[in-house]
C-alpha cells in the first residue's frame, strides 16, 4: 500500500466523501449516458483539427466546409454531453463533492465554449479559418485532453458513475 493511501485512510474527509454514492443517475440499463455522450464530440475536435492543417496544406475550399460541420458537430455534441454531465454533478452528492469533479466540469465548459467561437468563427467568416479556426482547434484539441484526463481520473481513481453490484 502506497504512503498517500494510508493517509487517505486516516483522513476522516477523504473517508466522508468516499462514503458518498457517486454512480450515474443518467443512464440507459446501467450505462451512464454522460460517459457514452462523450466519444463523437472528442472525435470531431480532432477531426476539425486535421480538417483545419489539411486546408492549410491544400488550400481547398472543401476543407473549409467540412470544417464547418466538424466544427458544428464537435459543438452541438459537446454542449449535449455537457447538459448530461452538469445534470450528473448537481444531483449526484458523491461526484459533487469530488474536487477532481469539479476541475472536470471546468475544463469541458472551458472547451466548449472554445468548440462555439471555432464553430461561430466558421458561420460568421469562413476564411477565418487561417489562422484563427486553427489556433482555435489546437486549443480545444488541449482542453479535450485536459478534460479527458480529469475525466478519466473521476472514473479510474474515484470510480464515479459505475454501477457495480456488491460481488464485483
Amino acid at each position: 500500500m502506497r504512503m498517500e493511501e494510508t493517509q487517505d485512510k486516516d483522513n476522516p474527509v477523504i473517508q466522508k466523501v468516499e462514503e458518498k454514492d457517486a454512480s450515474s443517475l443518467v443512464a440507459i440499463s446501467g450505462h451512464p449516458l454522460h460517459a457514452m455522450s462523450v466519444h463523437f464530440p472528442i472525435a470531431f475536435v480532432f477531426a476539425t483539427l486535421g480538417v483545419d492543417m489539411l486546408y492549410w496544406w491544400t488550400g481547398d475550399t472543401f476543407w473549409l466546409r467540412v470544417g464547418l460541420w466538424s466544427s458544428g458537430g464537435a459543438f452541438f455534441l459537446g454542449m449535449a454531453a455537457g447538459l448530461v454531465g452538469t445534470v450528473e454533478l448537481l444531483l449526484v452528492p458523491g461526484i459533487r463533492a469530488r474536487a477532481a469533479s469539479w476541475a472536470h466540469a471546468i475544463s469541458a465548459m472551458t472547451l466548449i465554449a472554445v468548440m462555439g467561437a471555432n464553430w461561430g468563427t466558421r458561420v460568421m467568416n469562413p476564411l477565418d479559418v487561417l489562422p484563427q479556426g486553427l489556433l482555435l482547434s489546437g486549443l480545444a484539441a488541449v482542453l479535450t485532453g485536459m478534460a479527458g484526463w480529469h475525466g478519466g481520473k473521476l472514473i479510474f481513481d474515484h470510480g464515479v458513475g459505475l454501477m457495480v453490484s456488491a460481488k464485483d
